[in-house]
């Protein structure tokens, strides 16, 4: 890593086309070359950059759902490149310990991120003063603290869905700040029709 890969995480990337509005509940599930929905109840996670803390929490909370619903299918996507999400997977605790119904996949070009409604983010997204606060939090109470980052860009914004076995979007929760951690437990109940549909957010 270098410090020109860290520097080029602070460029907003440029988008030729508007992104839609994020998919609410009773949406179909956008389609995309990147997600191939296999039929089965799918929580799916747009991350931040690999080496932020926010997508670190995300992606652990993720992996610890997926081992509790075997039956579940659960898609983490990063926009960092192929060698930089391996490598920052590789440094995760418990690295290798994903349950096979768990899939990471790469959206360099953030196709996916804009099918799915989640576009670059303005500077009270990234840097806000509760979110710089929730940075040191989580270093502090739970030892996550950033990582390098040697692709992808802090303007990404995040994301998370829910999709039942029929293709239809239950649980929407587009990121309102950088630091949103969504409780992947309901989006599980969501789509599986044991809770009541969850208000989207756009």
């Amino acid at each position: 890593m270098t410090f020109l890969q860290e520097l080029s995480s602070w460029f907003a990337p440029r988008s030729a086309d508007p992104v839609p509005e994020p998919p609410k509940p009773g949406d179909p599930a956008p389609t995309t070359s990147t997600i191939q929905l296999s039929g089965s109840p799918t929580i799916l996670t747009f991350l931040r950059h690999c080496g932020c803390p926010f997508a670190e929490k995300t992606f652990l909370n993720l992996r610890e759902t997926a081992r509790a619903h075997r039956s579940t299918t659960f898609l983490a996507i990063s926009h960092s490149s192929p060698a930089a999400t391996s490598a920052w997977l590789a440094a995760l605790p418990q690295a290798g310990s994903e349950p096979d119904n768990l899939h990471v996949l790469v959206d360099e070009a953030c196709e996916a991120y804009a099918a799915w409604g989640l576009g670059v983010v303005g500077f009270g997204h990234v840097l806000s003063v509760g979110g710089l606060g929730s940075v040191w939090r989580l270093g502090r109470e739970e030892g996550i603290w950033n990582r390098p980052t040697e692709s992808g860009s802090r303007w990404q914004r995040a994301g998370s869905f829910g999709v039942d076995g029929e293709g239809v979007v239950r649980w929407a929760r587009p990121a309102r700040g950088a630091e949103e951690i969504v409780d992947f437990e309901e989006g599980v109940g969501v789509v599986l029709g044991k809770g009541g549909e969850a208000e989207e957010r756009a």
